[in-house]
């Protein structure tokens, strides 16, 4: 009996390992059986969203940075509107004669009135690289004419030239002169 007592412990000792074994074994196989069958499923994968590049921003044609230099110029004042329109240039954005410009530009709503709107009077190219655009500017009081050339040395549009006068009713006066008439 003695030698009873102690096997007992010894035995159940014994029966635990090998529960314990199988119960080892039976956990790796069923991870081993698990683990083979998913390596042999393909996993379904997200469809891949298409790649669409976001679009360079397209250069601005000649005839949208003059929209954009009058929406400046009546909402925000000559300053802005200049600084916008010569911007487009890197020669010309740092020249010391547009605060000049900026001045005058400023100071005709004190003598032709307020800025009304424009028209556009003519627009001419001698190739698909230089434009001339001539605007009759209205204002309250007289007309003004604002010329735009533009220059497109590779890819984007630059303000080549900028001038702006009062003399269009003279020069329409002229153009309507008895010695002007062609045959």
């Amino acid at each position: 009996m003695l030698l009873s007592v102690f096997k007992l412990p010894v035995m159940k000792n014994l029966y635990l390992r090998v529960v314990s074994l199988k119960l080892i074994v039976l956990t790796a196989t069923f991870c081993l059986f698990c683990f083979g069958v998913m390596a042999q499923t393909p996993v379904k994968k997200p469809a891949a969203k298409a790649v669409v590049a976001k679009p360079a921003v397209a250069p601005k044609s000649a005839l949208q940075i003059i929209d954009a230099f009058f929406k400046k110029y009546k909402d925000k004042g000559a300053d802005t509107a200049i600084d916008y329109l010569f911007s487009t240039n890197k020669l010309l954005a740092g020249l010391p004669q547009l605060s000049v410009l900026k001045v005058k530009l400023d100071s005709l709503p004190q003598s032709a009135g307020k800025y009304v709107g424009h028209e556009l009077i003519v627009q001419k190219s001698s190739s698909p690289s230089l434009f001339f655009y001539s605007y009759l500017v209205k204002f309250e009081n007289q007309p003004y004419r604002f010329t735009f050339m533009f220059y497109k040395p590779q890819n984007e549009w630059e303000l080549y030239r900028f001038k702006y006068d009062d003399q269009i009713d003279s020069e329409l006066e002229e153009a309507g002169k008895i010695n002007n008439k062609r045959p």
